[in-house]
């Protein structure tokens, strides 16, 4: 670990010279690259010199403490001596976090699917919630929102709803919320108090450009057609909503958010490029099984990830373990708690792989 720390200082000076040299400031692309990088290394950096001034704390006090007779100055060597000591275990175990690869995807904005699963109505109502619950939290990171396609139920419910989601480091945040969310309640309508389960389906896909998978023209068949909104409400007379199948893998996309037939075709694009992207990502994950196999599961959208209970308001993510009594907090966007006990976990699973790797 520590001959690639030394490898990423001298890589992080080098930058940090030619940043400062006149050919690169003229050069905006290069100048711009190379200050990417520099900020990336930057918190490793940061670490490493954490360390390494521990580290001459350390062997300061060891050099002192030889030949030291004096019991009052011996103290407060030890004292230096075991608070480096702490500080170089602690820096470390820090330093090995930082150096864990990195999800190429992570800084990548997102496209969230929700889908109603088992319960009929009483699922699209829980999907409307969960829906507005990421909506809050996006909020509350000031990330852009915007609503590509949704199919609404007479009474308010979401059958399916895809929406972008546009910020720095989304997907670093809100890729652990891919699975089948659960709810327990009473329904309204439920005269006995019966408590019902019923699911919800949520996908997290980092957001993707068509340039970037090469999509080829022949490959997609685009249909046009009449859009309707629940109850028959929003019928649009033109026909402004696109559907786009994806012939080489069967995907489909549909979107009629929009009354312009151009901006719902750019949208279903949007979506379908997002997909393929996924299933790109998925075939790449088949290499790092053993990586996959964690704490907060496999992001797989069949597996059961949370269940939400209303009679005990409470949450509990069944990947970690954890449970929480604060489900309004939680449904009105409350997710950074969750949120960070998932990435701790997450880094303590890719943690142990790289352990047994290296034995």
């Amino acid at each position: 670990m520590f001959e690639k720390l030394k490898a990423l200082l001298d890589k992080f000076n080098e930058i940090n010279e030619r940043l400062m040299q006149p050919e690169t400031v003229g050069n905006p692309a290069l100048y711009r690259d190379l200050m990417k990088e520099y900020s990336s290394l930057t918190p490793i950096i940061t670490k490493y010199k954490e360390y390494l001034k521990a580290e001459e704390s350390l062997a300061e006090a060891e050099e002192l403490r030889r030949g030291e007779d004096d019991r009052d100055f011996l103290e407060i060597i030890n004292e230096q001596y075991d608070v480096a000591k702490s500080d170089m275990q602690r820096l470390s175990d820090e330093l090995k976090i930082l150096l864990l690869p990195k999800d190429p995807n992570d800084m990548r904005s997102v496209i969230m699917e929700i889908r109603a699963g088992a319960g009929g109505e009483e699922a699209a109502l829980f999907a409307h919630s969960l829906m507005r619950m990421y909506t809050m939290y996006a909020d509350s990171k000031r990330w852009k929102v915007e609503i590509l396609n949704m199919n609404e139920t007479e009474l308010g419910g979401v059958k399916e709803a895809a929406f972008s989601v546009e910020g720095e480091g989304v997907y670093s945040r809100l890729k652990y919320e891919s699975g089948v969310h659960r709810v327990q309640r009473v329904p309204e309508t439920e005269s006995q108090g019966r408590i019902q389960t019923s699911t919800a389906t949520v996908a997290v896909l980092p957001e993707a450009e068509n340039a970037e998978l090469n999509i080829d023209d022949k490959d997609l068949k685009i249909d046009v057609f009449r859009s309707s909104g629940a109850g028959g409400q929003h019928i649009n007379k033109t026909e402004s909503a696109v559907r786009i199948t994806h012939l080489p893998t069967g995907l489909v996309v549909e979107c009629q958010d929009e009354r312009s037939q151009q901006k719902n075709r750019e949208r279903a694009m949007k979506v379908l490029c997002s997909r393929l992207l996924d299933m790109k990502q998925a075939e790449l994950d088949k290499a790092y099984a053993n990586e996959r196999r964690s704490q907060i599961g496999t992001g797989d959208r069949s597996e059961r990830i949370r269940t939400y209970n209303f009679p005990e308001s409470r949450v509990s993510d069944h990947r970690i373990g954890l449970t929480l009594y604060k489900l309004d907090y939680i449904l009105n966007g409350g997710l950074d708690e969750l949120i960070d006990a998932l990435a701790t976990a997450d880094q303590a699973a890719k943690l142990a792989s790289q352990s047994e790797g290296a034995l």
